[in-house]
C-alpha cells in the first residue's frame, strides 16, 4: 500500500504546526468562531451538537495495522474508546477536545495520516471499490487511479475553492461496489472493446442530498494518460459556471442538469481540446513508483478451495453461515477477501472499539498481510485471507464481537450518526437502525430475507445515502416531531436508480412495522433466487406502497402466517 515520501511527511508536518497556532489562538480568544471557522475546517474538525467531531481521510478506504492500531489508541486517549466509520471511507471520532486536537493530528501524522480536505468545498477523499485489488472481476485495481487523484487534488491552486464539495469514486470493476454513479465524479476502469486497451470511463453528474441525481455517462472511453487532463477540463467547467449564489444549487450536478448533459460535455471536450495533455498528466517514473505500492503481496500457490475449510464448515453450523455471507471471491485461488461486520445486531452502524481494532489489526497481521479497508457499507474488510486460516479468523473476531454473519442483508444497515451527534440532523438515525436491526436479527429470517440494503439518513443531507438503499429511510422534523420517509427501489450499483417514495412519513415506532410489511410483499411475490432489488425492478412500486399503506401491522400478520 503507498507510504508518504519526504514531500508528504514535510507538508502534513508543517500543516499540523499552522493549526497548532489556529487553535491557540481560538483558546485565548485571538480569533472569534467566525474567524476559526474556514481554519478548522480545512483541517476537518466540525463542531457538533454536543462537541467538536474530528474526520480523519482514509484514502480509498485502506489501511494499515499499524494505522488502525493509532486510530485505536487516538480514540482511547482522546475520544471515547471508540470512533465512527463513515460512507466515505473515513473514520470521525466525536468527543475530541479541541486542546487535544493538534496533538490527535501529530499522532496521524506519525503513520502518515491527516485530516486534510475531509471537510470544506474542495475535492474530498477519493473512495474506491473495498475489494479493489481482490476481487476476481476488476479489469484493473482502482487504487493507483485514486492515488494519482489524491496526490493532483491535494491543495491543489485552482480547485481548492470550488462551490461546493466535490466527491469522486473508481471502481475497476464492472460490478459497481462503489456507488460511482452517487458521486460528482465517477470513474470506471474499463478495456477498450477493440484494442483491449485499459482506460477510463467517466460519469458526472451524480450526487445524494436534497436533489439526488444520477450520475450520466460524460467520456465513454478516455487513455489513462489523458485522465489528469480531462479531470482539470470538467473541474475547469464546474469551477467557472457552477453557481455560488445558493449553496443548495451549487453542486455539479445542477450544472449538468440545467445545461444538459451534451452540453456540458461540449465544454469539456472543448477546454480538454485546449489543453496539453502530455504536459499536464503525471510523470511515468512517477505513475510507476504509484503503482508499485500496490502490487500483490506474496500471495502462496494454493488449490482453487480449501478441503480444511470445508471439514470447519462441515463442523460449525455457525461458521458456516458467516463464510456463507462474509467471504467474497478472491483472485488468487486458496484465497478470500473477508467483511468484518461492524453491525452487530442492535448496535451502532460503524461504530468499532479501540479493542476491536486492535484486534482487527492483529488478525490482520496474521491472516492478511496487515491490510484492512473500510467499505462505504460501514464495515472493514481483510482483502487477502488464506482459505485454510478463515476459521482462526473467524474465532478472532467471535471474542472481539466482530463476527456477525449479516454482509449484505438486512441487519447490515447503513445509518449516519443522526441527531444523536450532527448538527445538520433533523431527526435520530441509530435509533432506527437499532430497532430495524432487533426486529430482524434472527439468523434464519435474515437468511430467509436474503440480500437487501436498508439505508438511513437523518436529514436531507443523506449522509446515509439513502436515496440509493434497496429501503431508504429519511428522518424529518415535521411540527416539532420526528417523522420518517421511506423510498423504495434505490439502487447504487451498475443498476443506479434513485429510490421512490412510499407514501406520508411515519413515527419512529411504526418504521419497523412498515419494513415488515414490505418484506412481506417481497416474500410473497418473489421467484426462485430473485432478490429483493430484483423483485422491485419487476413488480414495480405500486404492490409494496400497497403494502406500505396497509394498515394492520405486518408483525401480527408474520406472526399469524
Amino acid at each position: 500500500m503507498y507510504r508518504y515520501d519526504q514531500f508528504d511527511e514535510a507538508f502534513v508536518r508543517e500543516r499540523v504546526a499552522q493549526f497548532r497556532g489556529q487553535v491557540a489562538r481560538r483558546i485565548d480568544g485571538s480569533l472569534t468562531e467566525d474567524e476559526f471557522k474556514p481554519l478548522r475546517l480545512k483541517n476537518g474538525v466540525y463542531l457538533q451538537l454536543h462537541a467538536y467531531m474530528l474526520r480523519i481521510a482514509i484514502p480509498y478506504g485502506t489501511l494499515s495495522s499499524v494505522q488502525l492500531r493509532q486510530l485505536a489508541l487516538i480514540g482511547e486517549r482522546y475520544d471515547r474508546g471508540y470512533g465512527h466509520f463513515t460512507t466515505r471511507q473515513n473514520l470521525q471520532f466525536n468527543w475530541p477536545k479541541l486542546r487535544d486536537i493538534p496533538d490527535i493530528l501529530d499522532l496521524l501524522a506519525d503513520v502518515g495520516m491527516h485530516c486534510i480536505q475531509t471537510s470544506g468545498n474542495c475535492i474530498r477523499n477519493t473512495t474506491a471499490d473495498h475489494f479493489a485489488g481482490a476481487a476476481a472481476d476488476e479489469v484493473e485495481d482502482p487504487r493507483p487511479t485514486a492515488e494519482l487523484i489524491r496526490q493532483w487534488s491535494t491543495m491543489h491552486p485552482e480547485f481548492d475553492y470550488l462551490p461546493r464539495k466535490f466527491k469522486i469514486a473508481v471502481t475497476g470493476a464492472a460490478r459497481d461496489r462503489a456507488a460511482i454513479r452517487a458521486h460528482d465524479i465517477g470513474i470506471q476502469v474499463v478495456r477498450h472493446p477493440v484494442s483491449g486497451e485499459v482506460g477510463y470511463r467517466l460519469f458526472v453528474g451524480g450526487g445524494l442530498g436534497r436533489t439526488p441525481m444520477i450520475g450520466k455517462l460524460v467520456r465513454d472511453f478516455l487513455p489513462k494518460a489523458h485522465l489528469l487532463a480531462y479531470l482539470q477540463s470538467l473541474m475547469r467547467v464546474y469551477n467557472l459556471e457552477g453557481r455560488r449564489d445558493n449553496k443548495y444549487k451549487a453542486r455539479v450536478k445542477i450544472l449538468v442538469h440545467e445545461i444538459g448533459i451534451e452540453e456540458f460535455r461540449a465544454r469539456v471536450e472543448a477546454e480538454f481540446a485546449a489543453l496539453d495533455p502530455a504536459a499536464i498528466a503525471a510523470d511515468p517514473e512517477e505513475v510507476a513508483r504509484i503503482e508499485a505500492y500496490f502490487a500483490p503481496p506474496a500471495f502462496v500457490s494454493l488449490p482453487e478451495t480449501s478441503q480444511r475449510l470445508a471439514a470447519d464448515r462441515a463442523r460449525n453450523a455457525a461458521f458456516d453461515r458467516w463464510v456463507e455471507t462474509n467471504t467474497f471471491p478472491h483472485r488468487q485461488p486458496g484465497y478470500a477477501a473477508v467483511t468484518v461486520s461492524l453491525k452487530p445486531v442492535g448496535g451502532v452502524p460503524g461504530d468499532a472499539t479501540s479493542d476491536q481494532m486492535r484486534t482487527v489489526a492483529d488478525l490482520a497481521d496474521a491472516h492478511s498481510f496487515g491490510e484492512i479497508r473500510v467499505s462505504h457499507h460501514q464495515n472493514l474488510i481483510l482483502p487477502h485471507v488464506r482459505q485454510d486460516e478463515l476459521h482462526a479468523l473467524w474465532t478472532g473476531l467471535v471474542a472481539a464481537g466482530l463476527a456477525e454473519a449479516n454482509a449484505g442483508l438486512i441487519t447490515d444497515i447503513i445509518a449516519c450518526p443522526g441527531l444523536d451527534y450532527c448538527a445538520l440532523a433533523t431527526a435520530r438515525s441509530i435509533p432506527i437502525a437499532q430497532a430495524i436491526s432487533r426486529r430482524f436479527g434472527s439468523a434464519d429470517r435474515q437468511r430467509e430475507i436474503g440480500e437487501l440494503g436498508i439505508k438511513i439518513s437523518g436529514c436531507i443531507n443523506a449522509c446515509g445515502h439513502h436515496h440509493v438503499g434497496h429501503i431508504g429511510i429519511l428522518g424529518l422534523e415535521k411540527s416539532g416531531q420526528e417523522s420518517y420517509q421511506v423510498t423504495l427501489g434505490g439502487d447504487a450499483t451498475e443498476n443506479a436508480a434513485i429510490g421512490q417514495l412510499l407514501g406520508p412519513g411515519i413515527t419512529a415506532a411504526e418504521v419497523p412495522d412498515a419494513i415488515e410489511r414490505l418484506v412481506a410483499v417481497y416474500l410473497a411475490h418473489r421467484h426462485d433466487g430473485e432478490t429483493f432489488a430484483e423483485a422491485v425492478r419487476r413488480l414495480g412500486i405500486e404492490p409494496f406502497k400497497a403494502g406500505f399503506l396497509a394498515s394492520q401491522p405486518a408483525e401480527a400478520a408474520h406472526a399469524a402466517a
